[in-house]
């Protein structure tokens, strides 16, 4: 039974923060794997300035490699927008894996804005790891509050029980201050060093086109 963290986003471009607090929560949290889901298209994000998925897919690919981190573009596939409903069929589809939804505390702050966030708290346990600026208003928000009486260590997953939800692991280590928006103000032509190329989900090995936005 294979112990899976989650990050979803919509890495535009993937960057070495994103493998930095992934090789962290691979570590802390004794994970076998980290999966990031390339989001299709995020519903609290403007499309405007959006790579495309396949664009997005392979910066994820490229700075996944050498590591346990495996993109995917598994989403598409499953045919979900909302995390919510990701979550459930990755179950489905995987019944033999334990998850652990990763996600930052500026996530945190806002969660109670995503769809059925409740159902996204009792799938699976939540990991948040701390973002410079942003902990203060995660533990005041709705579903920072809410969340906060199901407060665990990161070793409560070290056995069966533990990963039962709803559960809270707060997870710290030194702030990580690169973003992609700094990324595509310095760089706005990122996606084209990534067209054309022939790319295979690493997930589900299905192979990815090139043309899909």
């Amino acid at each position: 039974m294979k112990r899976i963290g989650l990050l979803g986003g919509s890495f535009n471009p993937a960057h070495g923060g994103h493998r930095r607090i992934s090789l962290f929560a691979l570590k802390t949290l004794g994970l076998d794997e980290v999966w990031w889901l390339v989001s299709p298209g995020n519903p609290l994000k403007p499309a405007a300035g959006m790579a495309s998925l396949a664009a997005r897919l392979a910066s994820a690919m490229r700075q996944a490699k050498g590591t346990r981190i495996v993109p995917s573009q598994i989403e598409r596939e499953l045919g979900t927008r909302y995390t919510a409903d990701t979550l459930r069929a990755l179950q489905r589809r995987y019944p033999k894996h334990r998850f652990v939804w990763l996600m930052g505390s500026d996530n945190l702050a806002q969660l109670h804005r995503w769809r059925d966030w409740r159902r996204i708290a009792r799938t699976m346990p939540i990991a948040v790891i701390a973002r410079p600026g942003y902990d203060g208003s995660a533990r005041a928000s709705l579903a920072g509050a809410w969340l906060g009486r199901y407060r665990r260590s990161a070793a409560s997953l070290n056995n069966r029980a533990g990963w039962s939800a709803p559960a809270l692991i707060t997870l710290r280590f030194d702030p990580d201050p690169r973003s992609a928006t700094a990324i595509r103000r310095a760089d706005p032509d990122w996606a084209r060093r990534y067209a054309g190329h022939a790319l295979r989900d690493p997930l589900t090995h299905h192979p990815v086109d090139s043309d899909i936005a």
